[in-house]
């Protein structure tokens, strides 16, 4: 299944997108697809629904394309989760995940604009596998417990400014935390629709020209690795979102590093999760 919310930013509604195609409404199952959705089994009561034939259809052509997931409860990302992509920054391999937090209102809609901070030279972007939480994963035993712990997967844009990533005083955060600074979806996609997580081809252009080409093969922590590793130090919640890491082709890391600028747009795709495009626009 392939669900996802549309309509205006505070009032979209949530529809589900079955594998012919077809979409349909879940006003009367659900207001929304968010942690008390997932954590209450509303994954099942949706196949059960589209199984039954009970769910009425719905023409969603048109209508703006929120994030799948609303409110997320945390944004927890992996930096440096590719050989390649830490190769071309100058970055160590790390031994262990590099995990930091970005602040869940960046999550924004997959075709919304992107605001360039004020005073930004070096606003980036990056490709990423997100993983979204439907159960609460605490101290799992091991990395095989993380796939009863997974709602699914969509597509993550975690844009980035370096200058305040890396330049101002090492906080991360400052340059991954800005407004709009998440673009997620188009779908949330059912771990079943999606097969393995570690055999996904990734890809994202910059005005037409492509940047990065990768596959989440390639990850040096593996998806389920991951949510089990977190587990041990923070309690991951339905409806929270991991953000997996991106491959090389980023400006940071590409000759005279050609960071975004006002009217720039960036097109993102993921094998079976759809695409993404947005106009970077200056705040």
């Amino acid at each position: 299944m392939k669900l996802l919310r549309v309509g205006e930013p505070g009032a979209e509604t949530p529809i589900v997108r079955d594998v012919d195609g077809v979409t349909f409404t879940l006003a009367g199952l659900t207001d929304d697809i968010d942690g008390a959705f997932l954590a209450s089994g509303g994954l099942d009561r949706v196949r059960a629904a589209l199984a039954e034939g009970s769910l009425p259809p719905v023409d969603a052509a048109g209508l703006r394309i929120g994030s799948p997931v609303a409110r997320p409860g945390k944004v927890v990302c992996i930096g440096l989760n590719y050989r390649d992509h830490a190769e071309e920054t100058g970055a160590a391999v790390p031994e262990r995940p590099v995990v930091f937090l970005k602040d869940p209102s960046t999550v924004v809609g997959p075709f919304d604009p992107v605001l360039i901070p004020r005073g930004s030279v070096k606003t980036d972007w990056e490709v990423e596998l997100a993983v979204v939480i439907g159960r609460e994963a605490r101290y799992l035993a091991d990395p095989g417990e993380a796939a009863k712990c997974i709602a699914g997967y969509a597509i993550s844009n975690d844009v980035s400014e370096r200058e305040f990533q890396l330049e101002y005083s090492g906080q991360w955060d400052l340059g991954k935390s800005c407004e709009s600074f998440n673009p997620l979806g188009p779908w949330l996609v059912t771990p079943d629709e999606v097969g393995d997580p570690q055999d996904l081809g990734l890809r994202l252009a910059v005005n037409g020209e492509p940047r990065q080409d990768g596959s989440t093969k390639n990850m040096i922590f593996e998806v389920g690795y991951l949510v089990w590793y977190l587990s041990q130090y923070m309690v991951l919640r339905p409806g929270d979102v991991i953000n997996t890491g991106t491959p090389a082709g980023v400006a940071l890391g590409l000759p005279g590093n050609p960071y975004l600028r006002d009217g720039d747009t960036v097109e993102l795709s993921i094998d079976g999760l759809g695409t993404q495009r947005q106009t970077f626009i200056t705040a």
